[in-house]
């Protein structure tokens, strides 16, 4: 007995419809386009279109001098606005240069731990939030901004290792010994 065979034509490919942009969207690229060009209205409305958005990248990394950290990110991104090449990787750029900045920013001002909290596991249960929010206050400077950059931004160890201006093996050793160190204080501290 032989099982018959099916000899329709391959079904063709279907692709998704391509997503249109929203009017944000559109809105932020007109106004980087007008930025670009000098329209210094532009500039000032594509800074306070972002502005939370820097805010936030800020905090977990310059930490006590997060507002320092963001008003210069603020300002490289105005001053370079015009070189930005590939207006469509814009927020990736501005992430990039907010982590440049902020860390620049916390190496100038101070090594000194903060009594800020980093916005950590947002959605978790709020006592794991403090729990690490505790381990990582405990953790060297390095080994927190190592960390942060590569938990909460998820930025690969070559975005790491560009935003921090170290080489990537240096930056994978420096991450595994920051999350040995946190594993070890999390224990301590569960204990």
């Amino acid at each position: 007995m032989t099982t018959p065979t099916c000899s329709a034509a391959p079904r063709p490919r279907v692709h998704p419809p391509r997503r249109s942009p929203d009017l944000r969207e559109l809105h932020v690229a007109a106004l980087l386009v007008r930025a670009q060009a000098g329209d210094h209205r532009a500039a000032n409305d594509l800074l306070r279109h972002i502005a939370a958005f820097v805010r936030q990248l800020c905090l977990p990394i310059a930490r006590e001098h997060s507002a320092d950290a963001a008003q210069d990110a603020m300002l490289a991104i105005f001053r370079g606005v015009r070189g930005l090449r590939d207006p469509t990787a814009f927020y990736g750029w501005v992430r990039a240069v907010t982590v440049r900045e902020a860390i620049r920013t916390k190496k100038r001002l101070s090594q000194a731990p903060s009594d800020l909290l980093p916005n950590l596991a947002e959605d978790a249960d709020p006592l794991d939030a403090v729990h690490i929010s505790d381990v990582m206050e405990r953790l060297p400077d390095h080994h927190r901004q190592i960390l942060t950059l590569r938990a909460v931004y998820g930025l690969n160890e070559q975005e790491v290792a560009a935003a921090l201006g170290l080489p990537v093996g240096t930056v994978r050793s420096r991450l595994h010994r920051a999350r040995r160190s946190f594993q070890s204080a999390w224990h301590q501290n569960s204990s």
